[in-house]
C-alpha cells in the first residue's frame, strides 16, 4: 500500500461491518475519486475492512508506515462497534488521550443539543460523558473540522510523513472533511496536469499476441499505462477487447496515433473510440 519514497500517493480505508455485508452500500470510494480528481488528484489504492479491532489495528499500521496521504471513513464514534480511534493509535504506537479542542468542541454540541429541546445542559449524565469519548484521539492528533455538527474528526503523522485523516461514515460529514483536509494539508500535492484515458473496442483480437505492444508502449513513455479489458458477452459488442491508454493529457494525445497504426499491424477490427477525462 505504500508509495515510494519520492512519491506521495492517495489511498482510502473504508470501515464497516455493515459495508462488508451488503447492509449499506458504500458511497466513499467514487465521491473521494471524484474529490481528488477535481485537485488534479487520483486515488492510488484502497481497502475494505470490517470492525475487526486487531484486523483494522493491522490495515492502519501497513497505511502509516510510508507517506501516502490515507483517508479512513467510519469508526470514530464512542459505541462498542467504533474502533477507529483505538486502532489508530495502536497504530501509530501512541497513548489515546483527550484532545481539549475536540472535546470544547463536543460539548459546545451537546449545549446546542439540550438548548434544542429545552433542557438544562447536564454535563454529568452517562451520555453526556460517554460522548466526550468522540474527543480522546491518539496523541498529537489534529483536529478536521465538522462543519454539520461541530463533532469533529481527526488527521495523525506516521513517522516517515503519512497522514491519516479519519472522518467519520456519514457522507454529509465526511466529504466536507476531505475537502478540507485536502485544501489545507495538501495544497502542495494538487495538480494543474489533467489526466486522460483514451481506447478502442477490438473485434478478434487475441491478448497474448498484443501484449508485447503494451509492454514497449510503457516502456517507451513513462507516465503511459495500457490497459486491456477483455469481455466474452457484452450486450452491444459481444466477443471483444477495450485496448487503451491513460494518463497525463497531452502525454496521451500525443502517443494514441501512434498506438492505433501499431495495433492495425495486428489486424485486429477496429470498433468505436472512447475517452474520458480522469
Amino acid at each position: 500500500m505504500s508509495s515510494s519514497e519520492n512519491c506521495v500517493q492517495f489511498g482510502a480505508i473504508i470501515i464497516g461491518d455493515e459495508i462488508l455485508s451488503g447492509k449499506r452500500k458504500d458511497q466513499h470510494l467514487s465521491k473521494l475519486i471524484e474529490l481528488l480528481g477535481a485537485r488534479g488528484c487520483r486515488l492510488a489504492w484502497a481497502e475494505y475492512v470490517g470492525d475487526e479491532r486487531a484486523r483494522l489495528t493491522d490495515v492502519l499500521r501497513r497505511a502509516v508506515q510510508g507517506n501516502d496521504v490515507v483517508f479512513s471513513f467510519g469508526g470514530i464514534g464512542a459505541t462498542p462497534d467504533d474502533h477507529t480511534r483505538q486502532c489508530a493509535a495502536a497504530a501509530l504506537g501512541v497513548d489515546l488521550l483527550p484532545h481539549p479542542e475536540a472535546q470544547a468542541l463536543i460539548v459546545q454540541r451537546m449545549q446546542e443539543m439540550a438548548a434544542e429541546k429545552g433542557e438544562e445542559f447536564a454535563p454529568e449524565r452517562a451520555d453526556n460523558i460517554q460522548r466526550l469519548q468522540m474527543g480522546v484521539l491518539p496523541q498529537g492528533a489534529q483536529i478536521l473540522p465538522n462543519p454539520f455538527n461541530r463533532i469533529p474528526g481527526f488527521s495523525c503523522r506516521g513517522r516517515k510523513g503519512a497522514w491519516l485523516h479519519c472522518v467519520p461514515g456519514f457522507p454529509v460529514m465526511a466529504w466536507p472533511m476531505v475537502e478540507w483536509a485536502l485544501d489545507h494539508h495538501h495544497r502542495a500535492l494538487h495538480q494543474l496536469q489533467s489526466y486522460a484515458e483514451r481506447s478502442v473496442i477490438l473485434f478478434q483480437a487475441q491478448e497474448s499476441a498484443l501484449t508485447p505492444l503494451m509492454e514497449e508502449t510503457e516502456q517507451r513513455y513513462p507516465g503511459i499505462k495500457v490497459f486491456s479489458l477483455p469481455s466474452v458477452d457484452h450486450p452491444e459488442y459481444g466477443r471483444h477487447i477495450e485496448l487503451g491508454i491513460k494518463g497525463p493529457s497531452d502525454l496521451v494525445v500525443a502517443v494514441w496515433d501512434e498506438f492505433c497504426a501499431a495495433l492495425r499491424l495486428h489486424g485486429a477490427k477496429f470498433g468505436p473510440e472512447l475517452q474520458r477525462s480522469m
